[in-house]
């Protein structure tokens, strides 16, 4: 029953990934990293299929080497949060207090995303 569990769970995350990838305010990375643990758990094949994927191996396989992510996704990642951010101050009108909480949020998700190392081959 758990592998029935992974494996459906490793498809909602790809689901999850491919609207990441069309819509900005979503990310797709994270789905996509979770997509290849649970199929790990459940399917060997679907598990090498992304790894082996031309637009999200590298880099799924980069993290796993090293939790490493190379420079242009840092720089993505990081302007996809201050848009974000810019976005909704400009659309909901925080108080100040939310605003500097949801701030802070980011940027220590930013400081994380910033923190890990770069693949080897960058």
């Amino acid at each position: 029953m758990a592998r029935i569990t992974y494996f459906c769970l490793g498809w909602v995350m790809v689901a999850l990934g491919i609207i990441g990838a069309i819509l900005p305010v979503m990310p797709t990375t994270i789905f996509i990293i979770l997509a290849a643990w649970f199929f790990g758990k459940s399917s060997p094949r679907f598990e090498a299929w992304l790894l082996g994927h031309p637009v999200f191996g590298s880099s799924l396989r980069a993290w796993r080497a090293n939790g490493a992510i190379s420079r242009n996704s840092k720089l993505l990642a990081c302007g996809g949060m201050l848009a974000g951010f810019a976005m909704f101050i400009a659309g909901a009108h925080p108080s100040l207090w939310l605003a500097a909480a949801v701030g802070a949020g980011l940027l220590a998700c930013a400081s994380y995303v910033v923190s890990r190392p770069m693949p080897p081959d960058a």
